[in-house]
């Protein structure tokens, strides 16, 4: 194991003994239950949402969401996408029968310049899949009133930013939906899991069912579900399957741990900050981009951008890293332009990863590093020592 990993103690052995208690019920339901709704409410109120579906992984519910929008156009449509994303942002699209449509970055803030927004938009565009990367917020006026004036919708990607803000209001608030990840090394950790956050009432009902096989009896009006068990009274009311959904439910035991870490996301998520203000002004600004837009960060990871294209500056930084058994990622989120990767040149012909050059410049020439809690200044000394030993 790496002496700086990208993530440790994250599951605390606070959260294994509150499993143990759990666990000590004589009577304990493992699969989905009233833990999973317990996690649902309090994650909603922290956040600031009406309602909030707890699934297995970030992933399912960038998949849900984009099939929920499918579920609303059905004929499909296009969908602008920032190329520095994870994967499941650019294949849910793909799988859904929707068209990527890739706007490039800031390094401002690592998001989707609204700046490009205007040439993107067609007729056809129908949401803006917004990921806000590493802990930065990605929402600027400009795409608010974008949204607001096309009528298409806003997904927020809040999967790295628990708890970061624009305008002091929580991202995976502005959004007709938001998602989330609890994978171990994000602010707050499930083991695994995620979640989908609405103010809708009727998107809420349909995500539910899609997250356990498009059942009804999943959806929490009641109103909705008699309507449907009225129009299909050939079937049982139990088994009306409304949409093509999947079984992406979690289990009360990710949802004990999540409980519990919720209980000091706000003072963690102030440690991460307060590492990456000591890091930032540690670097040298010649060398590294250092320019970041913290407003409302909720640092996720430390951020490493040269300024210039220099290969061997790059070789004898990752060197030095991999000798000081620092862990790192090249690429920043999601390991780079995600046009470069074979999946994308598989399935979209005729896309050009150099026509995004501020996304491509990150892919071969960016970095993050662990950022965590339990990191004290002199580890982060050490590590700013070892990236300038040139």
């Amino acid at each position: 194991m790496k002496n700086y990993p990208l993530m440790k103690n994250n599951i605390t052995n606070d959260d294994l003994s509150t499993i143990i208690n759990f666990l000590k019920d004589d009577n304990v339901r493992l699969t989905q239950g009233e833990k999973v709704k317990a996690f649902e409410i309090a994650w909603s109120k922290w956040l600031g949402v009406k309602h909030s579906i707890f699934v297995n992984s970030g992933s399912s519910a960038n998949l849900i969401s984009i099939s929920l929008l499918k579920h609303y156009f059905p004929e499909g449509g296009e969908i602008i996408v920032p190329p520095l994303t994870w994967s499941s942002d650019v294949f849910s699209i793909i799988r859904n029968g929707f068209t990527p449509v890739f706007a490039d970055v800031s390094l401002k803030n690592l998001a989707i310049n609204s700046s490009l927004l205007e040439e993107k938009i067609t007729k056809n565009t129908k949401c803006i899949f917004l990921t806000h990367a590493q802990g930065y917020n990605g929402l600027t006026n400009k795409i608010l009133e974008i949204v607001k004036d096309r009528n298409i919708w806003l997904i927020e990607d809040v999967c790295e930013s628990h708890g970061a803000k624009f305008n002091d209001k929580k991202l995976g608030t502005f959004g007709h939906l938001s998602n989330f990840s609890f994978y171990y090394a994000h602010h707050l950790s499930t083991i695994e899991g995620g979640m989908i956050c609405t103010n809708n009432d009727e998107y809420n009902d349909l995500l539910r069912a899609y997250r356990s096989h498009g059942l009804v009896r999943e959806m929490q009006s009641e109103k909705t579900r008699n309507k449907w068990i009225e129009n299909n009274e050939q079937l049982n009311p139990e088994f009306i399957f409304a949409v093509a959904g999947y079984n992406m439910r979690s289990t009360e035991l990710n949802a004990v741990i999540g409980l519990n870490q919720l209980l000091r996301l706000d003072k963690n998520i102030n440690l991460r900050n307060k590492n990456n203000n000591k890091f930032l002004s540690g670097l040298d600004g010649d060398i590294f981009y250092t320019d970041f837009d913290l407003n409302g960060q909720s640092n996720y990871a430390f951020n490493l951008i040269f300024v210039n294209k220099d290969k061997n500056k790059r070789d004898t930084l990752e060197k030095n890293m991999n000798s000081a058994n620092i862990e790192f990622r090249r690429g920043s989120a999601g390991g780079g332009n995600q046009i470069r990767q074979p999946y994308v040149k598989k399935l979209i012909d005729n896309i050009n990863p150099e026509n995004y050059p501020i996304c491509d410049h990150i892919h071969f020439y960016g970095y993050y590093i662990g950022n965590y809690p339990d990191l004290d200044e002199k580890s982060i000394d050490y590590i700013l020592n070892v990236i300038h030993d040139f």
